[in-house]
C-alpha cells in the first residue's frame, strides 16, 4: 500500500482573511479517510480556532514550508505566487480561486503544476448542494451586512410602544433577492424591521411574501412573463424599465436602510443605485453594499471603507462580509470542501483518485497536468484576459435617476445580474 498521503492547510496570508479551511470537525473526518493533516501554526486564530483544537482532532501543527510535501492543499483563497513555489507539482490545491479577469494568476498555476479546484464554479445540481460555498458564504454575507447596518443605523430597528412615546420600525429595501438577499430579509425582520425586496425574477415574489416582507414591482403582464425557461430574467422594454427606475427611486428616497447583492460572475456588479438616489435619502440612512468588492452596486460606495455622505448617508463597503463572521464562515466553508474531497477519495486504497471524467470535477478544474483545463479559461496562458464592462442593471433601476423618465436603458442581457441564489455562480 502506497505512503499516507498529506493535507496540508495553510494560514491565510491575506490580512483580509481570517476565515480558514477546515474546522477540528472536518480534520477528523479527514484522518478518518486515512489522510495525514498538516495545519499551520495559527491558521485558525481569525476563526477562533486555537491549534490546540486541531492538534485534538488529530492535526500535526506545522509551518508554512510544510505545504512542500501535500497532496492536497485546502485554502481559503487562490495561492499567491510565493504560495506557488512551496507546492510540489501534481498537488491538488482546492480553494475560492476568483479566475475572472485573473488570467496570469490561473496561467501561474498552470506553470506550478499544481491540479487547481475552483469552489465557486461547483455545478449547483442536488448531490453537489453540501459543497456549495457561494451559498454557505453569501448567506452569511447578508446576515452581516443586515447586523452592519443595524450598527451604523445607530437607531433601534424595531417599532417600540412606551410610555414615553413611540420609536419607530425601520424601512429597509433588499435589492437582490438571492442567497444573501432572502438572509438578509429574514435578519432584518427578526430585528423588526418593516421589510421591501426587489428582484427581476418573478418567481421570488412567494419566496419574499414568505419571510413577512413586501415585494416591489411594477407587476404588469410583461413582468409576470420575465423569467426565461432556465430561470433567468429576460430583457425588458424600456416602458418597463423606466416604469421600474420610477418606483424604486421613489421607494428609496423613503427608505432608513438599503441593502444590495446583484453580482454577476465574472464581470463588474451593475449600478443599481445613483447618486441622485442617495441624495434623496434622509440624513442618517444607511446603505451596505455587499458587491463593492466588484465595483459596487451603490455610486459612491469605496472598498473597505464607510463613507458619509454630503446628506448625511452612510454607505458601508466593508469587503469579505463573510470573513466579518470568520467564526460561523469557516465551519461552513471547511465543510464544503470536505464534502468536495471527499468524491475524490478512493475508500479502498485511502488515497486521493481525481475522476476527470465527473461532472463536479469537469465544472470545477481550473489547471491540470501544466495545462488551463477549464474552457472558460483555456487562453489564459495565451493572451491577457480583458474583463468585461459591468452589464448596468437597468431591468432593476433603469437610468438610475430620481426621475420617471428614460435615459440610457442600454441593457444587456441581465440574466445573471443577482446574487447567489440564482442559477449563475455569482457571489454575495
Amino acid at each position: 500500500m502506497a505512503a499516507t498521503q498529506t493535507i496540508f492547510i495553510p494560514r491565510e496570508l491575506d490580512a483580509n482573511e481570517p476565515r480558514v479551511a477546515a474546522s477540528p470537525e472536518t480534520v477528523k473526518r479527514l484522518v478518518g479517510l486515512g489522510f495525514e493533516v498538516i495545519v499551520e501554526k495559527g491558521a485558525g486564530l481569525g476563526s477562533r480556532i486555537i491549534d490546540q483544537d486541531f492538534a485534538a482532532a488529530g492535526a500535526a501543527i506545522g509551518k508554512a514550508a510544510d505545504a512542500s510535501k501535500a497532496d492536497v492543499v485546502l485554502k481559503v483563497r487562490r495561492p499567491t505566487d510565493a504560495e506557488l513555489k512551496g507546492y510540489k507539482p501534481g498537488a491538488a490545491v482546492i480553494a475560492i480561486m476568483d479566475p475572472y479577469g485573473n488570467d496570469a494568476a490561473v496561467a501561474a498555476m498552470a506553470k506550478a503544476g499544481i491540479t487547481a479546484f475552483s469552489m465557486e464554479f461547483m455545478p449547483r445540481i442536488t448531490r453537489a448542494q453540501v459543497m456549495d460555498v457561494l451559498s454557505s458564504q453569501a448567506n452569511l454575507a447578508g446576515y452581516q451586512a443586515v447586523v452592519d447596518a443595524a450598527a451604523e443605523y445607530d437607531r433601534a430597528l424595531p417599532m417600540m410602544m412606551t410610555a414615553a412615546g413611540t420609536v419607530p420600525a425601520a424601512k429597509t429595501f433588499i435589492m437582490g433577492v438571492g442567497v444573501a438577499g432572502l438572509q438578509a430579509i429574514a435578519t432584518a425582520r427578526r430585528l423588526g424591521a418593516v421589510v421591501t425586496a426587489t428582484d427581476v425574477r418573478p418567481a421570488v415574489k412567494e419566496q419574499v411574501q414568505s419571510l413577512g416582507a413586501k415585494f416591489l414591482a411594477v407587476e404588469d403582464e410583461e413582468f409576470k412573463a420575465a423569467e426565461t425557461a432556465g430561470g433567468y430574467a429576460k430583457e425588458m422594454s424600456k416602458e418597463y424599465q423606466a416604469k421600474q427606475a420610477a418606483l424604486t427611486a421613489e421607494h428609496i428616497a423613503k427608505q432608513d436602510i438599503v441593502i444590495t447583492t446583484a453580482l454577476i460572475p465574472g464581470r463588474a456588479a451593475p449600478k443599481l443605485v445613483s447618486a441622485a438616489m442617495v441624495a434623496s435619502m434622509k440624513p442618517g440612512s444607511v446603505i451596505v453594499d455587499l458587491a463593492v468588492e466588484r465595483g459596487g452596486n451603490v455610486e459612491g460606495a469605496v472598498p473597505g471603507k464607510v463613507v458619509t455622505t454630503e446628506n448625511g448617508v452612510k454607505i458601508v463597503g466593508h469587503l469579505n462580509v463573510p470573513g466579518r463572521v470568520a467564526a460561523s464562515a469557516s465551519l461552513l466553508y471547511a465543510k464544503n470542501l470536505y464534502a468536495f474531497l471527499e468524491t475524490m477519495v478512493d475508500k479502498a486504497t485511502k488515497e486521493l483518485a481525481i475522476k476527470r471524467d465527473d461532472e463536479l470535477v469537469k465544472a470545477t478544474m481550473l489547471t491540470d497536468g501544466g495545462q488551463v483545463v477549464h474552457p472558460n479559461f483555456s487562453k489564459a496562458a495565451e493572451a491577457p484576459r480583458t474583463e468585461p464592462a459591468a452589464i448596468p442593471a437597468t431591468i432593476i433601476v433603469a437610468d438610475a435617476s430620481t426621475k420617471p423618465v428614460a435615459k440610457k436603458t442600454a441593457a444587456k442581457k441581465p440574466a445573471a445580474a443577482k446574487s447567489a441564489s440564482s442559477k449563475s455562480k455569482g457571489t454575495a
